[in-house]
């Protein structure tokens, strides 16, 4: 019937759409599958809804295409629930829909570029210490698909920044919004701590959600030395629930930085960040 609802509408893109994820379960269970919460009792206990409102609404994502099963056990059968190309094309929605809420719900309305300590975003951002990044998560690397996680490494440092404005042109106003100067210089300090790094056995991994070719012509620019992503689809931003604000059409991630040990476990977290040097040097000391 709630589909259904929708139906005096059939050319109307918005209307089909919420036929299909109209239901706030059924967002979230898409949200939590980025996550990698993939079996049932998982997202149960991560939704706390009961278990009979959860396998209506897994069906109707599953009839929809949005989810597939996926077995992993034979005997007993037992399957995991994974988002199909359909379903992840929804991330960027979700993310959306965050950024939507934390500025004008959990904020004040301000476009900013990052948060004071005491916000929303700055505590969820926070909560992700303990947590584990889904495995094989992959994002472009230039011409090539890299792990987000160095899983050979001792620890993993994934910064996230807005943009650089090298190559590509920065969107009016940028300078005006809180928190989005010093991407360019982040990356230098890095770079010129690299071989400390190396030496540590310590793998960098800078993200924004710049397009491939941006960041590798920035690469070779700045002679930048480490990872480079482009979360250009959101998997990232969305599996973590990270921090973002629109500038220029579309999401840019707010400046944090992530420790990763090899098993996938985010160890420490550094959010908001003030003092770009300094951060530098905390991440060194945290990650060894």
């Amino acid at each position: 019937m709630r589909r259904s609802s929708y139906s005096p509408e059939p050319d109307c893109a918005i209307a089909q759409s919420l036929g299909v994820v109209g239901d706030g379960w059924e967002l979230l269970i898409v949200r939590d599958l980025a996550r990698g919460l993939d079996r049932f009792d998982l997202l149960a206990e991560s939704l706390r809804i009961s278990r009979k409102v959860l396998t209506e609404r897994l069906n109707s994502l599953l009839d929809s295409g949005v989810v597939e099963r996926v077995a992993y056990q034979e005997h007993p059968p037992r399957y995991a629930y994974k988002l199909t190309p359909r379903g992840r094309a929804l991330l960027p929605v979700l993310v959306a829909l965050q950024d939507w809420g934390d500025r004008w719900l959990l904020g004040d309305g301000e476009l900013t570029g990052t948060n004071a300590p005491e916000e929303a975003p700055a505590h969820r951002t926070h909560e992700l210490v303990g947590t584990h990044i889904p495995t094989d998560l992959l994002l472009p690397a230039g011409r090539q698909l890299r792990d987000v996680v160095d899983e050979t490494a001792q620890a993993t440092v994934i910064f996230g920044y807005p943009a650089t404005g090298r190559p590509s042109k920065l969107p009016d106003g940028w300078d005006d919004i809180a928190g989005t100067a010093g991407c360019t210089l982040e990356n230098k300090l890095f770079a010129e701590r690299a071989k400390d790094f190396t030496a540590a056995g310590i793998a960098i991994h800078g993200v924004s959600t710049q397009r491939p070719d941006e960041q590798q012509a920035f690469a070779e620019l700045e002679n930048i030395p480490h990872v480079l992503l482009s979360d250009t689809d959101l998997t990232l931003t969305a599996a973590l629930r990270l921090p973002t604000f629109r500038a220029g059409g579309y999401e840019r991630l707010k400046r944090l930085i992530l420790i990763v040990a090899p098993t996938r476990e985010i160890k420490a977290v550094l959010y908001p960040i003030t003092d770009i040097p300094a951060a530098i040097d905390w991440a060194f000391r945290t990650a060894t």
